[in-house]
């Protein structure tokens, strides 16, 4: 099947223009949910990222050792912490969000898989999972029915590999992503060069992104970026393509100033706005 590509033409399809009357109490609430000991950072930059593309409000769930960290790194967020030090053990809050990201730094600790099950087998809300918690569901793949229609999958291509199993040629690959979107009812994000999104049988090719973003982190801004967009009320499939093409038209506005070397994932964050500039002067 040919993809559909996601372009300039495309995008303006689904961007919707900011309401001059809006305020932070009816632009979505997120939370992000990850970090462990040492792994802190994909917090900050999933949840930074996840304010810099509009979203009202953000909280982030991380372990006790974070607590400092957010605060002073992002005084923007609102952090709440898990009752353990070093690593997440029951996933608990009383807020309720319209979009939850899970996984940037989250770690694999046995009792972290055990309460990323309770959150699965109990959440309702409009999902992007990622990193570890993508890890801990390829582990327990019998949790996959439990998650909600339409939940955002944004694996690399190894998390891949570990969710559908090896392919021998890139046709192959895709063929199997199609009918795991399919027997669960989920989009998958292939992140790589070119990042595809797979719902059910349509395929969207991403045209923007360069070899700057083979960086650290830059999926964790990736996860921040479309939790937002859900929070926004973007319908999921909506939320990856412009969440998708967002993040790679960062790496292409600041490639002249970088460079492909000296990019990282804070420079995408740094150039979200910029992107959204670019879709305001074509939808003039």
């Amino acid at each position: 099947m040919s993809p559909i590509y996601i372009d300039q033409k495309e995008i303006l399809k689904r961007y919707k223009q900011p309401d001059k009357f809006t305020h932070k109490g009816i632009q979505g609430h997120a939370i992000i949910i990850g970090g462990s000991y040492g792994k802190i950072g994909a917090a900050c930059l999933s949840s930074k990222a996840c304010l810099k593309t509009g979203c009202g409000l953000v909280s982030v769930f991380i372990p006790k050792c974070g607590y400092d960290i957010l605060q002073i790194a992002i005084p923007e967020v609102m952090v709440l912490t898990d009752n353990l030090e070093k690593y997440i053990s029951d996933i608990t809050f009383d807020i309720k969000p319209q979009a939850i990201g899970i996984g940037p730094g989250l770690g694999q600790e046995i009792e972290t898989q055990q309460a990323v099950y309770k959150f699965f087998k109990t959440n309702k809300i409009s999902l992007v999972i990622d990193a570890d918690a993508l890890n801990i569901l390829s582990k327990n793949k019998e949790w996959l029915p439990l998650l909600q229609p339409k939940t955002i999958l944004t694996p690399h291509p190894k998390e891949l590999e570990r969710l559908i199993g090896k392919w021998n040629s890139e046709q192959e690959k895709i063929a199997k992503t199609i009918a795991f979107s399919k027997q669960y009812n989920l989009i998958i994000v292939m992140k790589g060069a070119p990042t595809r999104i797979i719902d059910e049988e349509i395929i969207y090719e991403n045209t923007t992104g360069n070899a700057a973003l083979a960086t650290a982190g830059t999926g964790d801004v990736l996860t921040g970026m479309i939790t937002s967009l859900l929070a926004q009320s973007y319908e999921p499939i909506n939320a990856a393509i412009l969440g998708v093409y967002l993040h790679g038209l960062t790496a292409d506005i600041a490639l002249p100033e970088t460079g492909f070397q000296s990019f990282i994932a804070s420079d995408v964050i740094a150039n979200i706005g910029k992107a959204f500039l670019s879709l305001e002067n074509l939808s003039k």
